[in-house]
């Protein structure tokens, strides 16, 4: 299951990590971290990191480096209009999708209770 599982994530973790920068924004490792709460618990890091870079370079997140304790500035990503438009999108199509998705599952149990 888990390698089913890491490729539908494949397909919508952008969504899933512009949805979660759209409540807060957020660094690097807290959306690891909230995904990991969120049950995501297998994801890599720099699966999120490398995400993370094709947002920001498809323009739908802001950045800003904020001073760490520790280390480097923090980059801090903030939805932004472009990403809000995609986001949108993103739940339109997963909505389209999870509607279809059910009704095969709904039709496939339903011809195994007459079969």
């Amino acid at each position: 299951m888990a390698s089913q599982m890491t490729e539908m994530l494949k397909g919508t973790l952008e969504g899933i990590v512009l949805s979660i920068v759209s409540h807060r924004p957020a660094y690097g490792y807290d959306i690891t971290a909230r995904l990991r709460e969120q049950g995501f618990s297998d994801l890599a890091e720099g699966t999120v990191y490398a995400l993370l870079v094709r947002v920001e370079q498809r323009g739908f997140v802001d950045v800003e480096k904020v001073p760490s304790e520790k280390g480097p500035p923090r980059k801090v990503y903030s939805i932004n209009a472009q990403g809000r438009e995609q986001l949108e999108d993103f739940w339109r199509t997963w909505s389209f999708l999870a509607e279809r998705i059910e009704q095969l599952h709904d039709s496939s149990n339903d011809q195994g209770d007459s079969a």
